[in-house]
């Protein structure tokens, strides 16, 4: 099938150490993330989009030490504030994966509140100035994250586009589902490959306009 990306962006949902990656205790998603090859596949998207001058974008959750800025009025929000120290402002595990080859070009956008990336910080925005009317979805969790993060992108009207092994949530049998019933009513899914395909037909094209 063929992808039209429009003007993209890949979005990468709380890609973090301290969520998937080496300073992670939450090995349910650690297992889910494995399981569907998600580092490798959404690293390899990057990497041809970095080349191709899609912007690639971080969405970052953190906490202050603090907890200035943050709420814990959900029960999901309750229980993250109550042990905050695996995403706090400035360590290590609030970095992004190492294993996705972050690049300086790449923008990270921080936030302190809330469960989607949309609210608490100026992706809006920056998506608006970047010119992107089509948001390729990836990260997790599919349970919650990815979720907010593709019924925003429809409301604010982008066009999302959903590699579902580049997505992950738990149990497996759950995330599918979430996919299959309702990231299948305002986003096109597709899976990775695809979407390399189709970064790497745009390559060509962009190069002759910049060059």
């Amino acid at each position: 099938m063929t992808i039209d990306l429009g003007r993209p962006a890949i979005l990468s949902m709380e890609m973090q150490r301290g969520v998937v990656g080496d300073r992670s205790r939450i090995r349910p998603l650690i297992e889910a993330v494995d399981a569907v090859g998600l580092v490798p596949n959404l690293a390899g998207m990057m990497r041809r989009a970095r080349a191709a001058g899609i912007s690639v974008i971080h969405c970052n959750a953190e906490f202050r030490a603090d907890l200035k800025g943050s709420s814990a009025n959900c029960p999901l929000l309750a229980a993250m504030t109550r042990k905050p120290d695996h995403i706090l402002e400035g360590s290590e595990g609030a970095e992004v994966d190492q294993r996705l080859e972050p690049s300086p070009e790449d923008i990270v956008l921080r936030r302190f509140h809330g469960v989607s990336p949309f609210t608490g910080s100026t992706l809006d925005m920056t998506l608006r100035n970047l010119g992107v009317d089509t948001v390729i979805a990836t990260g997790v969790s599919v349970n919650m994250g990815v979720l907010g993060l593709c019924i925003e992108a429809a409301n604010l009207g982008y066009r999302v586009l959903l590699p579902r092994d580049a997505v992950a949530g738990f149990p497996a049998d759950y995330a599918a589902a979430v996919i299959d019933n309702s990231l299948a009513l305002v986003a096109t899914i597709t899976d990775s490959a695809a979407v390399s395909a189709a970064i790497e037909a745009m390559t060509p094209a962009r190069e002759l306009a910049h060059g």
